[in-house]
């Protein structure tokens, strides 16, 4: 079961309702645990104005630079992650992601997913780019940057303004049959799940990393998930789950533009992960120099020839 906070933790219970006048709970805790659940920016110290200057002639020197951005490129637009220290998913809560294998094969796996995601989606529809997105979809538009691959899920980068961009794990605004492979928008499943759920409520105990809360199972029993217009299959968003491999014909089209750049910029990323670590193992085998911007260590400060430790806002509000 999906674990419950300690009763202690609990100071209040908002009932609210919902658009589709569900019942929804909104619970507040007060201990110091808890309240990472409304912030969610690892702490860091400011960038030293050496490393700055040293990030701005890196990025001078580049005429093909390759952007890989993560989850830490995000959390300051109030997007948790799953690793930060003290702040991220595994640090604050017992909960773990869904997993492939889990989706695809159990119906009851399905559901909670769903019925985490429905409640959750107002959250996703309100996140916005902050300045470090705003910055690196100003740097491609000025010709700074010739390609950026993302490993989020959030869309931020597009709704910044990016276009020369590769989505390597999928994006939650789209959601894809299991049965047909038709493509469904999210928003218009979100309509879906008012339709069929409009008498249903649940406890909020917390919010993820992707688009979803933290419910408890009990709660799930009588969420009702929509099935594919078309041909009544199962749902699923279009994203790579843990567990699951990135589309082949998308890392190919990665690694043929890693062959071809003359820099790469790791923005937000422990590249713990190995479908964005491969990429940077390929350019240190092709020699091609490697600047990070992360807040804690990486799988790939051994290759950097510029590492600096700190937000992504504070590092990119002083890019010019």
């Amino acid at each position: 079961k999906i674990s419950r906070f300690s009763i202690m933790d609990v100071v209040k219970t908002v009932s609210i309702l919902s658009r589709n006048h569900a019942k929804v709970f909104l619970r507040f805790y007060s201990n110091e645990q808890s309240e990472h659940l409304l912030k969610y920016r690892p702490s860091s110290l400011p960038p030293s104005d050496e490393d700055l200057e040293r990030l701005r002639n890196f990025i001078s020197k580049r005429r093909k630079l390759f952007v890989l951005s993560g989850a830490g490129l995000s959390t300051e637009s109030g997007i948790p992650d799953y690793r930060s220290k003290d702040v991220g998913l595994y640090a604050r809560t017992n909960h773990k992601p869904m997993q492939h294998q889990d989706f695809v094969k159990s119906a009851d796996k399905r559901k909670i997913y769903w019925a985490r995601s429905y409640l959750g989606w107002a959250k996703y529809n309100a996140w916005k780019p902050n300045a470090a997105h705003v910055k690196l979809a100003a740097m491609e538009k000025d010709g700074r940057v010739d390609w950026h691959t993302t490993q989020n899920v959030d869309g931020l980068m597009v709704k910044a303004g990016a276009e020369q961009l590769t989505e390597l794990h999928g994006q939650m605004r789209r959601v894809v049959c299991m049965r047909c492979n038709g493509l469904l928008d999210r928003n218009v499943m979100q309509k879906d799940m008012d339709e069929l759920n409009k008498h249903w409520s649940a406890e909020v105990l917390g919010y993820g990393p992707d688009a979803d809360v933290f419910i408890c199972e009990e709660d799930v029993i009588d969420f009702n998930v929509p099935a594919c217009r078309k041909c009544g299959g199962d749902l699923k968003p279009n994203v790579t789950f843990f567990g699951d491999n990135v589309p082949g014909s998308k890392v190919t089209f990665v690694r043929s533009i890693v062959d071809k750049c003359d820099g790469v910029l790791v923005v937000g990323s422990s590249l713990h992960v190995w479908s964005g670590y491969r990429f940077i193992t390929q350019a240190h085998e092709l020699g091609v120099p490697i600047a990070i911007v992360n807040v804690g260590e990486t799988r790939a400060d051994k290759f950097a020839a510029v590492k600096i430790d700190a937000l992504c806002t504070d590092v990119f509000h002083a890019i010019e």
